[in-house]
């Protein structure tokens, strides 16, 4: 049996994720393939390197660093979290990531991105953490607050732009059983409304296809919600979520806000253990 996880994004609300993977880390929960999407990448990748409180830390320790997240670089750099910082700054120096660990622990790693020119979700498999990390930028690279990422002649974005929560991704892959590490409670739907849609046709004119996927978003992430229950009444997918909407914005700091969401994700992970283990059987 071919088991996979898959880690949703939601900006700084990711630190949920990151309460979930140590509880995973603390009690040696593995899964044979792991897809991270946005902020749900990042945090991937101290799974797979089995760094157990590094997810939380590199969220929580530089936030009042403004070479981390500032308006200062927005309009220096085009991005308000500092790529530069948060992917080779930290990665590379401040908290090394484990990459001899991560080969050695022996998950495969994808991270969803889209192409900004097709509009269409791609999945890259994470094969070296330093040499790959543009594919984590990429999936991270929120729109308006970040710049594309150019890869291979193309330029990509937000995983989260075309594919959310790719578990149908997961399912072509082989994945016999699938769990969801999700950063809104059971039952939440994105309202059909986008206020944004204007200065986002304003922004990427240039990019149809991809204005394209941002409008039809949210229909394509309560439709995915929808496929992903279908999944757990039959029994190939398992859904850890928040207990009730997380009190932390898109782009939080507030620093004791981020510790109670970390500390639900591990409180959730540990309550549904029993039923994980039975799930995964």
């Amino acid at each position: 049996m071919s088991t996979g996880i898959i880690f949703e994004g939601g900006g700084m609300r990711g630190i949920f994720v990151a309460g979930v993977i140590d509880y995973f880390l603390d009690n040696d929960i593995r899964f044979d393939n792991v897809y991270g999407v946005s902020a749900g990448a990042c945090h991937a990748c101290s799974y797979v390197c089995g760094q157990r409180g590094r997810a939380y830390a590199t969220s929580t320790d530089y936030v009042d660093d403004p070479r981390y997240c500032s308006m200062k670089s927005l309009r220096k750099t085009g991005d308000l979290f500092g790529s530069d910082f948060l992917y080779h700054e930290i990665p590379e120096k401040l908290y090394p990531i484990d990459n001899e660990e991560f080969k050695h622990r022996g998950m495969k790693f994808r991270v969803a991105m889209t192409n900004c020119i097709t509009g269409e979700a791609e999945y890259p498999e994470v094969k070296d953490m330093h040499e790959d990390m543009e594919y984590v930028r990429a999936s991270s690279s929120l729109p308006v607050l970040s710049r594309m990422v150019p890869i291979d002649g193309y330029v990509y974005m937000d995983g989260g732009i075309a594919d959310s929560i790719p578990i149908r991704r997961a399912e072509e892959d082989g994945n016999d059983k699938i769990v969801l590490v999700l950063t809104r409670p059971c039952g939440y739907r994105k309202h059909e409304t986008q206020p944004l849609m204007p200065a986002l046709r304003a922004k990427y004119h240039r990019y149809p296809n991809m204005l394209k996927a941002l409008s039809d978003r949210n229909r394509n992430y309560n439709a995915t919600l929808d496929y992903i229950g279908e999944a757990v009444t039959k029994g190939t997918a398992f859904v850890i979520a928040p207990m009730g909407p997380l009190d932390i914005g898109r782009t939080e700091m507030n620093k004791d806000k981020l510790k109670k969401a970390y500390e639900e994700g591990y409180f959730v992970a540990e309550g549904l253990s029993g039923k994980l283990e039975e799930f995964l059987k």
